[in-house]
């Protein structure tokens, strides 16, 4: 896992040639136009999903994690609360769902706080939970790229 601001993210390109374009495409599009949903950038390499909801609390949210992409999730308005924790051999409460690339899971994590202008890097070894209240539910906008591995 990554967390960093929006300006360091040149420093992240090494990571891979998809990641590079990930950002660029984040640097070079106007994100207060974007409209909530899917959009695809470059056909199952790069997926852009523009997220507006309400956090929740802890107790109604799962870690997850994914097989086939990696998240970058880059807070724009709002800011939330992210648990985290390494895969490391536990069962998951849903198994995976090819179609979705995603797996839900159980377990103790660590929390840090996303604000505006920070963005996180979730790789297939990193369970996450987003979408957290910090005091109470809030409205937040959140761009998730979605790089295939």
């Amino acid at each position: 896992m990554i967390l960093d601001k929006i300006e360091n993210s040149t420093m992240y390109a090494a990571i891979g040639e998809r990641i590079s374009r990930a950002f660029d495409y984040i640097h070079a599009t106007d994100l207060s136009k974007l409209s909530p949903g899917k959009h695809i950038v470059e056909e199952d390499d790069i997926i852009a999903i523009m997220s507006e909801y309400e956090t929740k609390d802890v107790k109604e949210c799962s870690l997850e994690a994914h097989r086939k992409y990696i998240d970058i999730q880059y807070m724009l308005k709002g800011s939330e609360m992210i648990g985290v924790t390494a895969k490391d051999g536990q069962l998951p409460t849903k198994i995976y769902d090819e179609t979705d690339d995603y797996e839900l899971y159980k377990d103790q994590s660590s929390f840090f706080r996303l604000d505006p202008g920070r963005f996180a890097i979730f790789f297939p070894e990193d369970l996450h939970m987003p979408g957290l209240m910090i005091e109470g539910s809030a409205p937040v906008r959140k761009l998730i790229m979605k790089v295939r591995v």
